[in-house]
């Protein structure tokens, strides 16, 4: 028996999208003045948001089932997500192999800017590989896709994963059309939001970890 499909109502999209913004402003300006370190600042804003994006969730929806997040189903989630990531690290392998024998360097095409000081690396390791991806799914297929999904399979993929491109427009376009592919493949067939967590923060990690100077001699 096929899974129910999952769906997120209007109103819960728009308060979980006020939450978000207000948080993003609100939050952001406030800890402008505490002198923490840039990703101290971005991981306690995150925190902020998936606490008011769950919350929405609970009181408007009825619980994390909504939006296939409860923890019952963690465990089998992240075991999941990893047979994807080791799937889709296979398929990067290649394509970065495919890239070498043209030529080109593929570390230096996907490589991220690193800060200098390590306990500045520390925090991009944890914010940008585990605090980001929990947010950033929560918001982009939790309840952007499980909106959209309502208007069908390909109107869910398209404008969750167009909304994550445009809202990270300072990384490689391709790389996130088609990590936004994934996560909503991911979740589509799973209904269970740990996968393409996992699979997020897995994949931000190899590539922090790629661009360490190791990788770049």
């Amino acid at each position: 028996m096929a899974p129910k499909p999952i769906h997120i109502r209007p109103l819960t999209l728009a308060v979980a999208l006020m939450v978000v913004v207000g948080l993003e402003l609100l939050a952001g300006f406030a800890l402008e003045w505490t002198g923490w370190p840039r990703f101290a600042k971005i991981g306690a804003v995150r925190l902020l948001q998936i606490a008011g994006m769950l919350w929405t969730v609970i009181r408007l929806e009825g619980g994390l089932g909504a939006i296939g997040w409860q923890p019952r189903s963690w465990p089998a989630g992240l075991i999941r997500g990893v047979g994807w990531s080791l799937v889709f690290a296979l398929a990067a392998g290649l394509g970065m192999a495919v890239i070498y024998l043209a030529g080109w360097n593929p570390i230096a095409l996907i490589r991220s800017p690193l800060p200098g000081r390590p306990s500045d690396l520390v925090l991009l390791f944890l914010v940008g590989g585990v605090i980001a991806p929990i947010a950033e799914e929560i918001c982009f297929r939790g309840i952007l896709f499980s909106f959209f999904r309502s208007y069908g399979i390909v109107a869910a993929i398209v404008f969750s994963t167009a909304i994550f491109v445009v809202l990270h427009f300072n990384r490689l376009p391709a790389t996130q059309v088609v990590g936004g592919v994934v996560f909503a493949l991911a979740y589509e067939t799973s209904r269970n939001l740990m996968v393409p967590i996992t699979i997020h923060a897995l994949g931000n990690l190899a590539l922090f970890a790629l661009s360490l100077p190791f990788f770049q001699r």
